[in-house]
């Protein structure tokens, strides 16, 4: 592991979860907009750097595989809206229904929190990396 792998994996994951808490703020913002499909985001971890010979020394070193996490697609959920009794709706069908999205306010609130608390535990990893870096400079003076 690099002198700078530490920061590159956590900025890696500020990315992650800022784009999490983006199409969260999307989902909650659309939530009572008829004909949105409720987002999701898919993160998956990033190749070692170094090719083919870096990961398979990785490996067999009992080293962490992988060098960060990226945002690998965002998905719409699948799961069905929820159809609302409102025939005044331009969008209500012949029995006056309207399919309203499939957000969860309350489910899109908790995977806010996650995602914030994930994103201040990168930060706090980068400021101690930069605390270990600076202190390693000192040392050295």
């Amino acid at each position: 592991m690099g002198l700078f792998d530490a920061l590159g994996i956590s900025s890696s994951g500020l990315t992650a979860e800022r784009m999490r808490m983006d199409v969260t703020a999307e989902n909650l913002a659309n939530a009572q907009s008829v004909g949105y499909r409720r987002k999701d985001v898919v993160v998956r971890e990033t190749a070692p750097q170094g090719g083919a010979f870096g990961s398979v020394l990785a490996g067999a070193m009992g080293s962490p595989a992988g060098s960060g996490v990226e945002v690998q697609q965002i998905t719409q959920d699948p799961s069905p809206g929820r159809r609302v009794y409102d025939p005044g709706n331009p969008a209500a069908d012949k029995q006056g229904y309207v399919v309203m999205p499939n957000v969860n306010p309350v489910t899109e609130m908790v995977d806010l929190i996650d995602s914030s608390r994930a994103y201040e535990a990168n930060v706090t990893a980068m400021s101690a990396a930069k605390q270990m870096f600076t202190k390693t400079l000192d040392l050295l003076r």
